[in-house]
């Protein structure tokens, strides 16, 4: 119950995720709670601030801007549907912290410490390094109290989850008919009636490549294409130029004293006599009478509280190390359990405590009291976050004079670049309607191709491309959408002809073949040399063809089955016998069980937290924008 789950790849990467956003922390009770009666979602009474929803936000935008680099397009994500996505995992991820908190799951100093050590980005020369850790984190605007805590709730919430995806069920039954399906072979030779070998019967007229080109004008035609000299205004640009001061810094840590330090911790173990909640009222009292004896027996000798745990706690995560239950913060675990440990002093053993879990007995065992880590520590973290404070109070009082000059004094970008000493630059020609890679998203496009822009000569209005970042563009030359004369294109045109009537050649022929053959007829053919194939190993044959090779009758061999090919013309297969499976060694059928429990685990999980949505008490209030349709 107590145990905690060592599988922590996915932790990192949600460590990583968490230092690398560009967004501040506002402490993480206002994080959770703030929003007022505009939050997007309650969950059973809990808000989900507008702060944390747009966090969640920027999240998913930076990782689509990380995988698809120059072809990012913000728009793709300012859809009706990413917004309930981003909601419904930020109240998944609430519900789920809230069961594990109520099931009594913890984590302590130690496992924090070992997942924050393990963490690239906070190690020097290949160990952990403390001033990285806090320098890192103070320049992301987070001190090491916010981010520990938020960390213990994704690890509550991992715990939570493995328990369920890592305790699937499969037997070796079950894996063994599927490795038989998956691993079986079927033998078969190919013939190809290539359209290579009819290109040269087929011909094509100076009428069918003028019909063509008449019919299919969009594939020839030249889009809109412009060049611009554009300026950019980023915070980026305002940083080296902050100055802060000492004093400034000195005052910073002295009124903020709780963003450097970390709470109160308890170390206390415990005995467990369980009692399920909804169990006959007999079963209750005899479990509260065992603990309650078992309490005696403490008292008259707190020196063997260990013994006793290992020989009667029935919490197994917790008795064999003599019912220790590690270092945890307020608000860890379950209220009553929490309140009983919280009121005792180091040494003193509680009375009988009531849970959902049971009956316990409490020995506190330790405090670590809050401390503050001294102000050399957290200087450079306090100075980047001050400088990144003042670049954005300069630059939202900037931003707004960048955007009035371009749009007031619109026949020149020179005005805004004296304003903000930006470089004005220029592109090279860009396509309307193409992606030409960052910074050009489709809102800069669009207003660049704009009339605006394109016939009155006119500066774009200043389009946020980045967080705290404005691009501004004024078209310099312009080129009109146009069609390719036939002559450019009548060679390319011919080709494309040709093709087609050399393949409608050849699936004609292969087809008549394929009739043949499945007729019981012997027609001339050239077969390659006979391969095995399974479901996943078919080397360049696509999955439809190889669709078709297993659901063909391995009674009745050999069997054709056959399909147009846009690069070799017609393929013809014959399945010519069946190889089984092997009979599996106990390590691939072990290896097959562990993929399946883990595909029944995650299908549990889902039940799971449906369970969890169908009970709980969510109102969801997304702003309008994102509940209409696109």
């Amino acid at each position: 119950m107590f145990d905690f789950v060592h599988e922590r790849r996915k932790l990192v990467q949600i460590v990583l995720v968490l230092i690398t956003l560009p967004f501040a922390f506002f402490g993480l009770e206002s994080y959770r709670h703030s929003g007022g009666d505009n939050a997007p979602a309650t969950v059973n009474g809990t808000k989900i601030s507008q702060q944390e929803f747009d966090q969640a936000f920027q999240q998913q935008q930076d990782r689509m801007r990380q995988a698809l680099g120059a072809n990012f397009d913000p728009a793709m994500l300012d859809t009706p549907e990413l917004k309930q996505a981003i909601i419904d995992t930020l109240v998944a991820r609430q519900l789920l912290i809230e069961r594990a908190k109520s099931s009594g799951l913890t984590v302590t100093d130690d496992q924090v410490a070992q997942v924050i050590g393990g963490i690239d980005a906070f190690k020097k020369d290949g160990k952990f390094d403390k001033a990285r850790y806090t320098s890192l984190l103070e320049s992301k605007n987070m001190s090491p109290l916010m981010f520990e805590a938020k960390l213990r709730e994704d690890l509550l919430v991992q715990q939570l989850r493995d328990s369920y995806a890592q305790n699937g069920y499969a037997s070796k039954e079950v894996a063994g008919k599927i490795i038989a399906i998956n691993e079986q072979q079927r033998v078969i030779g190919v013939s190809k009636v290539s359209l290579q070998s009819y290109l040269s019967q087929v011909k094509v007229d100076d009428t069918e490549i003028k019909n063509y080109y008449d019919q299919h004008q969009s594939e020839f035609k030249l889009p809109e294409q412009a060049r611009v000299d554009y300026l950019i205004f980023s915070i980026n640009d305002l940083m080296a130029k902050v100055d802060v001061k000492d004093a400034d810094v000195r005052k910073y840590y002295d009124e903020r004293q709780s963003e450097f330090g970390s709470a109160e911790q308890r170390q206390a173990a415990h005995i467990l006599i369980a009692v399920a909640t909804d169990a006959p009222q007999a079963d209750k009292d005899a479990a509260k009478a065992k603990a309650e004896a078992l309490l005696k027996q403490v008292r008259q000798n707190p020196e063997k509280f260990a013994e006793l745990a290992k020989q009667n706690s029935q919490d197994p995560g917790s008795a064999a190390n003599g019912g220790d239950l590690g270092w945890f913060g307020h608000g860890m675990m379950v209220k009553a359990f929490d309140d009983a440990v919280f009121t005792l002093k180091p040494g003193e053993i509680s009375g009988v405590v009531q849970t959902d879990f049971g009956y316990h007995i409490i020995k506190l065992v330790g405090i670590k009291p809050s401390k503050t880590l001294p102000f050399d520590e957290v200087k450079a973290g306090i100075i980047s976050k001050l400088r990144q404070q003042k670049a954005a109070d300069s630059y939202a009082e900037l931003a707004e004079k960048f955007s009035n000059t371009v749009y007031e004094q619109s026949d020149s970008l020179q005005p805004a670049a004296d304003l903000t000493g930006g470089k004005i630059q220029q592109s090279g020609w860009m396509s309307k309607g193409s992606p030409a890679g960052d910074p050009w998203n489709a809102k800069v496009m669009e207003a660049v191709f704009s009339d605006d822009a394109v016939k009155n000569k006119r500066n774009t209005a200043a389009i946020e491309v980045a967080p705290n970042t404005l691009l501004a563009a004024h078209v310099v030359e312009h080129k009109p959408a146009s069609l390719r004369a036939l002559a450019e294109v009548q060679e390319s045109i011919k080709q494309i002809l040709l093709r087609k009537k050399a393949l409608d050649m050849a699936e004609k022929q292969g087809k008549m073949l394929l009739a043949q053959l499945q007729q019981g007829e012997k027609p001339a053919m050239n077969w390659a040399v006979a391969e095995s194939i399974s479901h996943a190993q078919h080397g360049a044959l696509d999955a439809a063809m190889v669709r078709q090779i297993f659901q063909v009758d391995a009674a009745k061999l050999p069997q054709y089955v056959g399909a147009e090919s846009q690069q070799e013309g017609y393929l013809i297969v014959r399945v010519e016998a069946v190889k089984e499976a092997e009979q599996p060694s106990e390590m691939k059928r072990s290896k097959y069980v562990q993929q399946l429990r883990q595909m029944t685990g995650e299908e549990l999980f889902k039940a799971y937290l449906k369970d969890l949505q169908d009970k709980a008490d969510i109102k969801i209030n997304l702003p309008k924008s994102a509940k209409e349709a696109p």
